[in-house]
């Protein structure tokens, strides 16, 4: 089993240190510290287990920091930054491994430009050594790029010619589209095995900058301070501390405080129940008061908990293809909460946890599995979790109530929150995704800012996929569930992924619609998988042999 939790005291491959508003992160492999046996992490290459310390120290920045404002990610080793994603760990791998060791390390670069962009805590990336591969890669998540120019130092994207697949972390789009590398030079670079160095790595834009050796340390804190200056991150405020999460695993449940997974194996069904305060606690809604809370303010300790069980039935549950979501609480209080995140976002602590919520959202949209919604009496699918109901493939809301049940029937409200805030990975809104062919319905949506709206009234608006009465509920939620299950997993998970990202393009849609399925399909040909494949026989000194077939 994969765990996805993480502690700086436990950290096994990286080092974590503080000076005034400068942390400097460094990549420091143990090579027997794997995830699971069968090879070892040579020259600062990485598996999963690697990036999950790596996410836990990100995210750790962003809550635990404020007061730093630049990240310098470095190596330990003078002679290698990266050698990238460990090769023997993805030729041992399963499918289904190394297309979700991709997707998370994906994630997690992308969570690097976010703290960028969004937290305005800029990373740089001080390259001295080999960068290669996934190692380049992680350079490219951050804004700036200085290398050693020692004629050592180098950056490559050597996978096309070594290993018969592709820099899958993002690479190939990273230098096209983020660094802006000319088209023929990208296929020059991606094909050369030894990368490019110096000077001519500036001129071609593979990195902002190239110093001396002898003053490279000195040139990258300077640099550091410069960028630390740009920030509107607080320089006094205390952070807050990530505590762990209380999370009880059984055969079939998963439980944490503000969240419940149900696991039905028979029917390959995995249900969310998200769990909202029973009523509204006033002295929460203040900023003092929630940074108080910290990591027990509802709003951050549901989604961590949300992001937690992801990451758990993505690696964990592969053969559950369907994933439920249901919740129950206050309407009102969730109502509340998301008001004041909307009304806050200047704040710090309430902007990282309204980042938290978007991430954690996109991780949803992105994972490969059917998602339904079913809205039922006690419900509270409002703003944030209101979201949810348009990141699925589909929901279903019970018109009025069941029978001998006291609850009052379901309803939605959408606020203010659910026009923007939550951005896909297209750039707009799950509503204006939903809505792309009719404007006009989103305006309308605008126009029912917090009201309660019934079964009747989200069909009319399009809100919803289907409303059915206590008569036929039961029934008709056990065909669907049935159904889907009859159909191949594979189709499945194209079909899904085709139709969940309508509207723009962006680095990101590239990444995980393109990229991803390219490399989900490179990974099971025999060119590279198979017994005479590239990542099979690598380092043996036998050369592979290629179906020279065009496809």
């Amino acid at each position: 089993m994969i765990d996805f939790q993480a502690d700086p005291h436990r950290y096994k491959h990286w080092d974590l240190t503080f000076n005034a508003r400068v942390a400097t992160l460094t990549m420091n492999v143990d090579p027997t510290a794997t995830l699971v046996a069968g090879y070892e992490l040579k020259l600062n290459t990485y598996d999963m287990g690697v990036d999950i310390e790596l996410a836990d120290a990100v995210q750790r920045l962003r809550f635990e920091h404020p007061e730093i404002h630049c990240v310098i990610l470095n190596s330990a080793s003078d002679k290698v930054f990266c050698a990238g994603a460990n090769i023997y760990m993805l030729g041992t791998s399963s499918h289904a491994h190394k297309v979700n060791f991709c997707k998370f390390t994906n994630e997690t670069r992308n969570a690097i430009e976010d703290a960028s962009l969004y937290s305005k805590q800029r990373y740089l990336c001080a390259i001295k050594g080999t960068a290669a591969g996934g190692g380049y890669e992680l350079a490219l998540a951050c804004d700036y790029l200085m290398m050693a120019d020692d004629g050592n130092s180098a950056v490559s994207l050597p996978e096309v010619p070594l290993l018969a697949v592709l820099p899958g972390t993002g690479g190939l789009t990273r230098i096209v589209d983020k660094r802006r590398v000319r088209r023929d030079r990208a296929d020059v670079f991606c094909t050369l095995e030894e990368g490019i160095r110096g000077n001519r790595a500036v001129e071609w834009r593979l990195v902002d900058e190239v110093v001396p050796g002898s003053r490279f340390l000195e040139e990258t804190q300077n640099r550091a301070i410069e960028f630390s200056t740009l920030s509107d991150r607080p320089q006094q405020s205390a952070g807050i501390t990530l505590s762990p999460l209380k999370k009880e695993i059984h055969d079939n449940e998963i439980v944490y405080p503000h969240l419940k997974v149900d696991i039905d194996r028979d029917r390959r069904v995995a249900t969310f129940n998200l769990l909202a305060p029973e009523q509204l606690r006033n002295d929460d809604l203040n900023v003092d008061a929630a940074l108080a809370k910290g990591d027990r303010f509802w709003p951050l300790a549901l989604c961590r908990e949300l992001d937690d069980a992801i990451l758990h039935m993505r690696s964990n549950e592969i053969e559950l293809g369907t994933w439920v979501f249901k919740s129950q609480g206050s309407v009102n209080a969730v109502q509340h909460y998301d008001d004041f995140l909307w009304q806050n976002q200047s704040d710090w602590f309430v902007r990282e946890v309204v980042l938290y919520w978007r991430r954690t959202l996109k991780r949803l949209d992105l994972s490969a599995r059917t998602t339904f919604a079913f809205i039922e009496p006690g419900s509270c699918f409002v703003g944030v979790l209101a979201e949810i109901l348009f990141s699925v493939d589909r929901s279903y809301m019970l018109e009025g109530q069941f029978d001998k049940n006291e609850l009052e029937p379901p309803v939605v409200a959408l606020t203010k929150a659910n026009f923007g805030l939550y951005e896909m990975s297209n750039g707009i809104s799950r509503l204006h995704t939903r809505f792309l062919g009719e404007p006009e319905t989103v305006d309308q949506c605008g126009e029912v800012l917090a009201r309660k709206l019934d079964a009747g009234a989200c069909e009319k608006l399009g809100l919803i996929t289907y409303v059915l009465d206590s008569i036929d509920w039961d029934d008709e939620l056990r065909i669907l569930l049935e159904e889907r299950a009859s159909f191949s997993p594979d189709c499945l998970t194209a079909m899904e992924a085709n139709l969940r990202f309508a509207g723009p393009e962006t680095m990101e849609t590239k990444i995980f619609g393109r990229l991803t399925a390219w490399q989900n399909w490179v990974f099971q040909r025999p060119n590279a998988a198979g017994e005479n494949g590239a990542l099979r026989l690598y380092g043996t000194g036998v050369r592979p042999q290629f179906d020279k077939t065009r496809v």
